[in-house]
């Protein structure tokens, strides 16, 4: 079967690989019909993201048709429609049935301690091959799958795989209440369905902050008020728009890609720090990444991290789902306490949202397809990721279909 491999650091190719086989009665083979590229899987190829295995199949998105199941898969059949959660969980451990999924004391292979297991990731994350491909392994598939009604398209389906739970999880971890003002830091996809999901958790105001003109102007079209960090300074206009009091809740949707700004107001005092901040941390990456080691980055906050705290009234919370390296050990934590701000994080627990959004989507309250802004066959992959990496207008979402469907 074809299928996205990562080799190393800026190295992925379309290979031919061997067709995914049962190995544990708990398994089922899918055919995949779409699968997706995330900004995570940015850091995997850029090395933001280390340890990567040569060889590892890439994506951790898909919507796909039961090919075959396991012994132990009692809930499906071959010919079932699925979506594929992103993260990997037995659903049987203490923290599956509390529906923290993403911390399964199962799935990951490296122990109960290791964290959460997810296709495509690196060995820290088992490794399990992921879902840019023709057919995939599921482990855990009874709890794994989730199963779709035929009237679900699947350009509505594959953005329930990861990107619609996690902005809803932000949502969930930001506390929102009816009436809050809210701001979403990153309009990239994950930005997009956090302000969608404030707005259905009753947030009576979004704010949204970017500094790539067609996001901000999707953000728009859900009627968040926008702020471009490249014109204006994003802390002094969220005070502006609330009175001088603040945000009372914000979501990092952006993560380890929050950089500076490149120019504008809020450039002048960051700009030369963070280029060079910049140059060091690549030689690092580079340097780690040439002999097999951890890449340890040097100390500087995100830039989003920063304008949360300062930008968040006093007493209010912070929802932490960009994503961030292990390594990464820097927080601005004094003003933070000194506000008393909440702060919760972490990866989503997509098995607990999803057959909640899929009956939502099902509805039709919500249509998830209105983010996804790309359709390409996996054979054009190599430069779809090329496209979405350089943020070029019109590549929100891609979605990428395997010749197989």
């Amino acid at each position: 079967m074809k299928a996205i491999v990562f080799h190393g650091p800026g190295d992925i190719r379309l290979d031919d690989v061997a067709d995914p086989a049962i190995q544990n009665p708990t398994d089922a083979i899918i055919r995949i019909t779409s699968s997706a590229i995330c900004g995570t899987d940015l850091h995997m190829i850029r090395g933001t993201m280390p340890g990567m295995k040569p060889g590892t199949i890439l994506g951790h998105e898909a919507v796909g048709v039961v090919e075959e199941c396991g012994k132990q898969v009692r809930n499906l059949n071959p010919g079932d429609r699925v979506v594929v959660p992103s993260t990997i969980a037995c659903g049987s451990c203490s923290y599956c049935r509390s529906g923290y999924h993403a911390q399964c004391d199962v799935a990951n292979p490296n122990g109960s301690r290791a964290g959460t297991a997810f296709f495509g990731g690196p060995q820290s994350a088992g490794p399990f091959d992921g879902l840019q491909a023709e057919y995939a392994r599921i482990p855990y598939a009874n709890v794994g799958l989730v199963k779709l009604p035929e009237s679900m398209s699947d350009d509505d389906a594959i953005l329930i795989s990861d990107i619609f739970p996690t902005g809803y999880f932000g949502a969930k971890l930001a506390e929102i209440k009816s009436g809050d003002t809210v701001a979403v830091f990153g309009c990239g996809p994950v930005g997009m369905f956090s302000i969608l999901s404030a707005q259905l958790l009753g947030a009576s105001r979004v704010i949204a902050i970017d500094h790539v003109p067609w996001r901000l102007e999707k953000a728009r079209e859900l009627q968040a008020e926008i702020i471009n960090f490249d014109e204006e300074d994003p802390v002094e206009t969220m005070l502006e728009l609330t009175g001088g009091i603040g945000v009372d809740r914000a979501i990092d949707a952006v993560g380890i890609d929050a950089q500076s700004p490149s120019s504008g107001p809020a450039a002048d005092d960051a700009a030369e720090a963070r280029a060079q901040f910049d140059h060091e941390q690549q030689q690092v990456i580079d340097e780690a990444n040439s002999q097999g080691d951890q890449w340890v980055p040097g100390d500087a906050p995100s830039q989003a991290l920063r304008w949360a705290v300062e930008g968040l009234a006093k007493a209010g919370t912070l929802s932490i789902i960009g994503v961030y390296p292990p390594q990464d050990q820097t927080f601005p934590i004094g003003k933070a306490m000194n506000k008393n701000l909440s702060i919760q994080m972490g990866n989503c627990n997509h098995r607990k949202y999803m057959p909640e959004l899929v009956r939502l989507v099902a509805s039709g309250r919500v249509r998830p397809q209105e983010v996804l802004t790309r359709i390409e066959p996996l054979t054009s992959a190599l430069e779809a990721y090329s496209e979405f990496d350089q943020r070029n207008a019109g590549w929100m979402k891609v979605k990428l279909e395997p010749s197989a469907a």
